[in-house]
């Protein structure tokens, strides 16, 4: 099915972005064969489509930033794929996926040292940037702690569109694959993440930020739940 034949509302929701079609399509290519990849990919479409038929409709359309590659309609997409395909996939597909999506603005990135004050500085106010954004759409719950040059940065989420369509539709498995990727993006740019919880298990979701070799990082070692979060002691 084409793309444009898709029956939603686009004044309100957007359609899944290019790279993540390629995902999904480059997926089913490697679990299907030939003759059931079409299927496969119109059965996504479907799901896709039919997930956004009782979803929200306040999230901004493409003026919203969070629904850009890797954003929230992307997730979207992701779980629609896990849904139909999920006797082939697994989550550890899917993180592989929504990082294929989320991290290329990150790698480029990879010059910047968090270590390093200047660095540190302008990251928080990449973060205090994208709280104004947030407070304009009303979507992601976003507050941002005060700048202090001797410590980590904190900010956190108690709102989350991604978490909130994993719960109104049972598929809270499938948030750690999508919530993991934030650790990744951290060490690409020589920083170190701290989270205890999400919005998905959780009230919140914590961003404590520091350099990579800071005391900080060390003193609250990773490990992965039960769930497959990555989280922090």
């Amino acid at each position: 099915m084409k793309d444009s034949e898709l029956q939603f509302d686009r004044t309100c929701h957007v359609l899944y972005s290019r790279p993540c079609k390629r995902q999904i399509q480059g997926k089913i290519a490697l679990h299907y064969p030939q003759e059931q990849r079409e299927e496969i990919w119109e059965r996504v479409q479907r799901q896709y489509i039919d997930g956004l038929s009782d979803w929200r409709t306040d999230l901004g359309g493409t003026k919203n930033f969070h629904n850009g590659v890797g954003g929230t309609y992307d997730c979207i997409a992701l779980m629609s794929y896990y849904t139909v395909c999920e006797e082939v996939t697994s989550l550890t597909e899917i993180e592989e996926m929504e990082g294929e999506l989320f991290l290329p603005a990150f790698r480029k990135l990879r010059f910047a040292d968090c270590n390093k004050r200047f660095w540190k500085r302008l990251m928080y106010q990449a973060f205090a940037s994208s709280r104004k954004k947030c407070g304009r759409w009303g979507d992601y719950q976003m507050s941002v702690a005060p700048y202090e040059a001797d410590k980590p940065i904190y900010y956190e989420f108690t709102a989350c569109p991604v978490a909130e369509f994993a719960r109104q539709h049972g598929l809270l498995k499938v948030m750690p694959a999508l919530c993991n990727p934030d650790y990744k993006a951290m060490e690409l740019i020589h920083a170190k993440l701290v989270r205890t919880t999400t919005c998905a298990n959780g009230c919140k979701c914590d961003y404590t930020v520091c350099g990579d070799r800071d005391e900080y990082a060390k003193a609250h070692p990773e490990y992965v739940d039960e769930q497959g979060y990555r989280r922090n002691w």
